[in-house]
Order: C-alpha cells, then sequence, then structure tokens
C-alpha cells in the first residue's frame, strides 16, 4: 500500500546509514507493516510486526535467529539520535526527560540510558543505549461500524472505556473514534471533543501541528498529564466529550470525575484483558460500580491486531450482539 511505503520511506530519513541501507531491502510486506524499530547497543538489529519480532541481516534479510544479524553499536545510537532530534539534543530536553521524542508523522521514539536525577525528578536521560521507534499509523474508517453502538436514540454520546492489552491497536482506534464523532456523519452530529494527548500518540503534534486527523471539531492538549488536562478542558474549552488513552491513577479518575459533574462525556482506554481484570482495580472499582461507563470495547489479537472481541453494556454488563471478529490491523 502506497501511503504505508511513504510512511516506511519517512521513518528511514531519521535512520544512521548502515541501519538504513538494511532496512531498505526488507520485503514490501514487512515495509508496510511494521510497528517497531528497536536499536540495542551490542544486539542484532530488531523489528517487531504483526505480533512477531525478527532480527535483521547485514543484506537486509529478516531472521528468526540473530545469526548474520547486524549488530548495533554506539555509532549507530548516536548518529540515528542527531537525526531524530535535528542535531539540536538541548532543544529536546523536555521531551528527552520525559523518556521519548516525537518525530514528524505522530511516530514515537523511546529511549533508554542512563537516568540523571535532580533532588526531585528525572533531569535527563544520557549515554543513550537503546532506542525504539514506534511507527505510527493511520487507519482511517476502521471505527465506523462501532459508532452507531456507542450512540443513544437521541444521537448523544455514551461513556465509552476501550479495554487493550498492549499493542492490540487501542490507540488507533481511539484516534479513529475521535474523528468520527468530531466530524460528525449521517449518524450523529459533530461533537466539539478536548483531546489530552499526554504521550504525543494520537494527535501526533509536531511544532503546534497535529500529524494525525483527529476532527476538525478537536482541541488537543499535548503533553499534558491526563488529570491536568481534563481540568483546563473542563474550565476553558466546553467540550462534549473529553478523550484520554491509558487511565488508571487516582488523579485521572478524580478529574474525570469532575468532569462529568459538568455533563462532559468521556471516552478512554486502559490496559486490560477485559472487565474482569479491571473490576477490582482500586482506582476504577467506583466508577464501574456505579456504571459511569455504559459501553465497553474489548480488543485481543485472537483474530489478528485490532480484534475486537466483545461490545459491553454497562448497566447489565452483558455482551451486545454485533458483527463478530472485525479487524482493523495495525497499531
Amino acid at each position: 500500500m502506497l501511503e504505508e511505503l511513504k510512511t516506511f520511506d519517512n521513518i528511514l530519513e531519521y535512520l544512521n546509514n548502515d541501519i538504513k541501507s538494511v532496512l531498505s531491502k526488507i520485503p514490501i510486506d514487512y515495509k508496510e507493516n511494521l510497528e517497531e524499530i528497536r536499536l540495542r547497543n551490542g544486539s542484532p538489529l530488531n523489528i517487531y510486526l504483526k505480533g512477531q519480532d525478527y532480527f535483521i541481516s547485514t543484506k537486509g534479510g529478516v531472521l528468526k535467529e540473530i545469526n548474520n544479524s547486524l549488530i548495533i553499536n554506539q555509532q549507530h545510537i548516536n548518529n540515528t539520535f542527531q537525526l531524530i532530534t535535528n542535531h539540536s539534543i538541548y532543544a529536546f530536553t523536555e521531551e528527552i526527560k520525559n523518556g521519548f521524542i516525537t518525530i514528524p508523522g505522530g511516530h514515537r521514539v523511546g529511549i533508554g540510558g542512563k537516568v540523571i536525577y535532580n533532588s526531585t525528578e528525572i533531569e535527563n536521560i544520557k549515554n543513550i543505549s537503546s532506542l525504539n521507534i514506534r511507527i505510527a499509523r493511520e487507519k482511517k474508517g476502521i471505527s465506523n461500524f462501532l459508532i452507531p453502538y456507542l450512540l443513544d436514540n437521541k444521537g448523544e454520546f455514551y461513556n465509552t472505556l476501550i479495554i487493550s492489552p498492549p499493542q492490540c491497536g487501542k490507540t488507533t482506534l481511539l484516534r479513529d473514534m475521535v474523528r468520527k464523532l468530531s466530524n460528525g456523519n449521517g449518524l450523529c452530529k459533530g461533537f466539539k471533543i478536548g483531546l489530552v494527548d499526554e504521550r504525543s500518540e494520537i494527535a501526533g503534534v509536531y511544532n503546534g501541528l497535529p500529524q494525525r486527523d483527529v476532527g476538525v471539531r478537536t482541541d488537543i492538549l499535548d503533553g499534558c498529564l491526563k488529570f491536568h488536562g481534563i481540568i483546563i478542558l473542563i474550565r476553558a474549552m466546553s467540550p462534549n466529550i473529553i478523550a484520554v488513552d491509558e487511565i488508571g491513577g487516582i488523579k485521572d479518575i478524580e478529574a474525570i470525575r469532575e468532569g462529568l459533574r459538568a455533563g462532559i462525556k468521556f471516552i478512554a482506554t486502559i490496559h486490560g484483558y477485559g472487565i474482569e481484570d479491571i473490576r477490582n482495580r482500586i482506582n476504577l472499582s467506583e466508577l464501574i460500580k456505579e456504571k459511569i461507563f455504559k459501553r465497553y470495547i474489548v480488543l485481543d489479537r485472537s483474530l489478528g491486531v485490532g480484534t475486537i472481541r466483545e461490545i459491553v453494556d454497562g448497566d447489565t454488563f452483558k455482551p451486545i450482539d454485533f458483527k463478530k471478529g472485525v479487524l482493523y490491523g495495525g497499531i
């Protein structure tokens, strides 16, 4: 697919020439579906896609074993890091101390190395020893079939929680739902949406401009802690819906309650394997008991990345009948 190949080519521009050269030779199917590129000092070049990880040979072959793999060294990492920071590491100090950098296209680069503390918090990460380039892929339209299940008979949105294990596509799904609800369609009006994008993964804001389409009625707080962002949106932006990724902390829950009291609806995600998995978590148990969320969407990989395992009614906690096994792919 042309768009996926274009994304892959854009990512190559941020890699050391040796790495760029070998990755440019991998088969097209791997280029189109690549999810992560991992560089670890002293270890083989490693890629991840479709629930599997592979090593890359010095000639661009895709391997399951480490023999003949390209071994990453410090120069590979240093050169790549310079390209990622546009040769101005100081300009990215705030992002680096948070453990990741967002590059054009909304792709996130995780950082491993020596963590430096000041008296109260992380001040910097030095002696970079590993980089994880997580490739953001937009999948427009994947939430189309879901939207009717998330609206009442007046077209108003139900509070919705997406439950998913890691790397099952929850952020991709959340992004498309935000876009769809923000733009509106024949099923619903366009909602004013406040998006708290704490890790710059959903909208992928770069230099103030979202790299991903999150809709025409969406206001974004980028790099903001969820509980701070929710309160800011309540006070300043009058949203109909607030969208947040990976809730869980007590402050997140308190902020959500504040929004609910203001009549705002929520769409959120959380790591988990189903309602029973999250029901007894201290910070979430009361929201579940009070039936705040009227819809639960549970993802897994049973039929591939992005399998919608079930949609659960938040009042009865019974599954809603829908077309099973819908896949959207990507992450």
